[in-house]
């Protein structure tokens, strides 16, 4: 037991060393024989372990997140062949398959669409430049890809006591969705191809590129090792929730799933239950599809901090999957804006405040964001309501509508 303690603690004051020498501007060549040294033949989990004590410990996510690239660089030539005969991988339909294919255009897009015409010469540089924003506006699905991963894989990888990575990698998606927007901002501004840019564009590719790797080679590995087959038949199902980067994507249905699939609720209920409130009641049927009905979506997260319900209206504002229920709601944001919600809860909690809205336009829409703390009669605090809706089609009425519609 002392020397897993000793090994422990070395490796965490190793990962420390090396995020000081990273902070102080060495590069991940110069430390990448410090992270072999302290590392070799460890498992990625292990690390991951290590990673999840420092961050349990007060280390902030944002400097774990620097060793994310030297993770890479080590593991590229360390890691042992994954691919065995039954590789998930290669079964059509299953979530991995889906995410290496996904990867594989992404790589197609990088290689095809926009390497080729960062050339700095003077030859067709309109003709190059309308090229570029073509394939770099094509980087911008990078968010679907990305939101399956955050939404549905993370939280069983938080299920299984992983937690530092999914908050890591979530980090580093952002800010690639950050720099694909503003490329594609500067590239719509018709500036002139020079350096500065290539240069810009470059390291984008070579961070997307990484990630790639870390998700194939990392990641899947971590998930593969934990999830069960019921679990993987979950994410598949609840991906369309999301959508996908690939146009055709088989569906999947492993025996082994569907014999352990969850039966619906409205069967164990009773088919003639009915739900009893103070000022009515309803059936299971009839209290989901009119919550499904309402113009808005609602999701609820219980005193705990925990995602417990949301409904599943036809037009979602934000994208929603059943692997959340059960997750904190910490962990259901990004690391840049996830202190926002923790101190919107914490307001709540202590009675500072009982309402919270913000709006911001998105994709078209003007989506207004507002959360309620639910209390009980005796004002004990019971948990958040968020409510979402897209307030454009009513900024937009004017005048008065007597009549019924024809």
């Amino acid at each position: 037991m002392s020397e897993y303690i000793n090994n422990r603690e070395m490796r965490q004051n190793a990962i420390k060393e090396i995020i000081k020498k990273l902070h102080e501007g060495k590069s991940v060549e110069e430390v990448k024989q410090l992270f072999e040294e302290a590392f070799e033949g460890v498992s990625a989990s292990e690390i991951s372990a290590a990673e999840t004590a420092l961050i349990a410990d007060g280390l902030p996510v944002e400097e774990v997140q620097k060793l994310c690239d030297v993770h890479a660089s080590v593991f590229k030539g360390s890691i042992e062949e994954i691919h065995q005969p039954d590789d998930p991988t290669l079964i059509p339909g299953h979530p991995l398959n889906v995410l290496v294919k996904e990867n594989k255009k992404i790589a197609h897009i990088i290689e095809n669409g926009i390497r080729p015409y960062l050339v700095l010469t003077k030859d067709n540089v309109k003709d190059k430049l309308l090229k570029l924003k073509e394939g770099v506006n094509q980087l911008k699905d990078l968010s679907v890809h990305y939101g399956k991963k955050e939404n549905l894989l993370f939280p069983y990888m938080e299920k299984y006591g992983i937690t530092a990575p999914p908050k890591v990698m979530w980090g580093v998606d952002d800010e690639i969705r950050n720099q694909v927007k503003e490329t594609v901002d500067l590239l719509d501004q018709n500036v002139k191809l020079n350096e500065s840019l290539v240069q810009k564009i470059e390291n984008l590719l070579d961070k997307i590129t990484e990630m790639i790797f870390k998700e194939e080679n990392i990641m899947a590995p971590m998930l593969l090792e934990q999830l069960t087959q019921e679990e993987w038949k979950t994410i598949a199902d609840e991906s369309g929730e999301i959508g996908f980067m690939i146009d055709h994507v088989p569906q999947w249905n492993p025996a082994a799933a569907d014999r352990g699939k969850d039966k619906t609720n409205i069967k164990e209920a009773g088919e003639t239950g009915l739900i009893k409130l103070p000022s009515g009641e309803f059936k299971l049927e009839e209290l989901t599809t009119m919550l499904n009905t309402l113009p808005f979506d609602i999701t609820f997260v219980n005193k705990d901090d925990v995602v417990k319900y949301f409904s599943e209206g036809k037009e979602r504002a934000f994208p929603r999957t059943k692997a959340i229920i059960g997750r904190n709601v910490s962990n259901c944001h990004p690391p840049a804006s996830v202190h926002i919600v923790e101190k919107i809860v914490e307001d709540f909690k202590t009675g500072k405040k009982d309402q919270e809205d913000f709006w911001i336009k998105m994709a078209g829409k003007y989506i207004l964001i507002r959360y309620y703390a639910v209390r009980s009669h005796e004002g004990e605090y019971l948990g958040v309501l968020e409510v979402t809706q897209d307030i454009k089609p009513i900024q937009e009425i004017t005048g008065e509508k007597r009549l019924i519609s024809e």
